[in-house]
Order: C-alpha cells, then structure tokens, then sequence
C-alpha cells in the first residue's frame, strides 16, 4: 500500500514539459524539470535549445508536450515526433509518423502508447513491443452525432489535415479508451461496439479532462480555473498563481492568444485527493480537491510566454544534477 502524504514533504517528485508560445528560432523553448515538493526545487535535465533536433515543423508551440513511461523509459512527445529518453535523459531513438500532428498528451496502457494527434482530430496507437505506430482513430461529430473512423498511420490512407475538436487528453485504462479537447463539450469514450459517445458533458476550452474516482477534473483554460466537479454536481474552482507584472518577463505582449498568465495546461493525478497542474509563467501547483485549498506553487520561469505542457509523477530515481 503507498505510502499516505500528510504533508509537503510526502509529495512524490513530479516531471513537467514546458512550451514556449510564439517564440522564435533563437529564443527559448522550454524544457523538462523534476519538480520536487519537498524542497520546492526545480531541476532542468533537458534543454530543448541544446538537444539535436531539427527545429523546423513544430507548429504554434515550440517545445516538449506529453509524458509517458514504459520498461524504464521516459517518452515524450514533441508537435510531430516521439522522442525516447533513459533515466539520464539521453536521447535513445525517436519515431515520426505522417498523421502525427501538434501533438499533445500520450498515455501508456499495457504495451501500447496513445497520441493525440490534434491536427487530424486523431488518436494514434504505438506499439511498445514492436516500436511502430500501428493504429490510428479519426473523430468527428456531423449534425450531432459522433462518428469514429479507423484507419492504418504506416499508409498514405487518413484522414485529411484537420483541427475541428482540438483533441488535447487521451486515457486508456480497463474502462477503455476517451479523449476530450478544446470544442469537444466532453469526455468521448469508444464504446465496444467501435463508436464514440459523450460520457461526460464539459464547457469548451478546456485541457486535460480526466475522470476521478468520484468525479471529473479539468483545466478550464478559457477562465484560467483548475475546475474540480463531483458526481453529484458540487463543485470546486482552483485559481492559479499571478504574479505582479514588474515581475514578468515579456509582459507587454500585447496578444492573448500567444500568452497570458494564468493559462492552465498540464495535470496529473498524484491521489484521490491531490491532483498536480500547470499554468503560466511555467508555474506547478498541487491542488487538495476536497479540502478546497491550493498546497503549493513552485515556479521556475517568470517568461510569461514559458508554459506547462506535460505533468506527471515522476516514478524513478531523481538524475544526478550535471
């Protein structure tokens, strides 16, 4: 049995990517961190400046997104590539695939790795075993109603370039595969008939929706709220950290759009009732859900462009600092 958090000090370390939204080539462009709670530290183990990656292609965000982990290894996942890392970070082999586009979060269930691919409204499977994408889902909903199409990502045979749902969280557990995104209004599950339904109905604009054991957590990114709603309908809403703007870098961006603070993105579930979450400037936050009350911030970038992406517990021993 885990051993229970009672205090700060209990906070298992955590993992985060960073994005840098509407930078430049020769600016920054995030990183990953372990964030450790019990000292609010941060340590960077990867550069996304100084990694040999081909810059080109990486859409509106530039930087590293989803996490997942599988026999000992670290994947994460850039707009349109799969990256691999051991414990140390160094770079073991990547995959790209046509209809892998401004990805966002993965999720390892079994020996299958899952992608949302956001610029096909898609759900692509890689196969762990085999280290090959091997199966991919398009999702669309016409005149109401939600239509699943199954295609093949090793042919030339998918679906068109599209970003109608902004697909950003896919879960794959025993109770099945779902995903929501930005104009899904929900969680959509794939039934065992190979159709999607509406499990769970949302607001637009959110990030990271993900069922609990007693209701439904989210990043309402479009009010700058962790919103947390329980299965009988209370609800709680988290605010994130500010900061005062003579303490912000590039404060005087003058669009929304690129960055703002407050911009919620990034959550992992550490407990039935802490949950992580990330916010701009790269700032994560430990949440009680059912106390109401926001156990501590850690930041480490006041670059109000400098985003959380990816947010997870980090289940290996913590690298030694270079």
């Amino acid at each position: 049995m885990p051993h229970p958090i009672q205090s700060v000090s209990d906070i298992p370390p955590l993992i985060a990517t960073s994005v840098v939204r509407g930078s430049v080539q020769g600016q920054s462009h995030g990183g990953v961190y372990i964030v450790a709670p019990a000292s609010q530290s941060v340590q960077q183990v990867l550069d996304w400046n100084t990694v040999d990656i081909d810059w080109s292609g990486r859409g509106w965000d530039r930087g590293l997104r989803g996490i997942a982990f599988h026999d000992g290894e670290i994947y994460i996942a850039a707009s349109d590539e799969l990256f691999v890392y051991n414990q140390q970070f160094q770079r073991q082999r990547s995959f790209r695939n046509d209809y892998l586009k401004h990805c966002h979060e993965i999720c390892v269930y079994k020996d299958k790795l899952y992608l949302t691919s956001t610029g096909f409204d898609s759900i692509l499977a890689f196969d762990l075993v085999e280290q090959d994408f091997l199966w991919g889902m398009h999702a669309a909903k016409i005149n109401g109603a939600w239509h699943a199409h199954r295609f093949d990502p090793r042919t030339r045979v998918g679906p068109p370039a599209g970003n109608k749902l902004h697909i950003n969280n896919v879960d794959c557990s025993d109770q099945g595969l779902s995903f929501a995104g930005l104009r899904t209004k929900g969680i959509v599950s794939l039934t065992p008939g190979a159709k999607l339904q509406l499990q769970v109905e949302l607001p637009e604009g959110i990030h990271n929706a993900r069922l609990t054991a007693h209701g439904v957590v989210f990043n309402d990114t479009a009010a700058d709220f962790l919103r947390y709603v329980e299965r009988d309908g209370k609800e709680r809403r988290f605010a994130f950290p500010t900061y005062p703007d003579s303490e912000i870098d590039f404060a005087n961006i003058d669009d929304s759009k690129l960055a703002r603070q407050g911009f919620g993105r990034g959550l992992c579930l550490i407990n039935e009732n802490l949950v992580a979450a990330g916010s701009s400037p790269s700032t994560v936050s430990v949440f009680d859900l059912h106390a109401g009350t926001r156990v501590l911030s850690v930041n480490f970038s006041m670059d109000v462009r400098n985003a959380i992406h990816g947010l997870q517990v980090w289940p290996y021993d913590i690298p030694a600092s270079n």
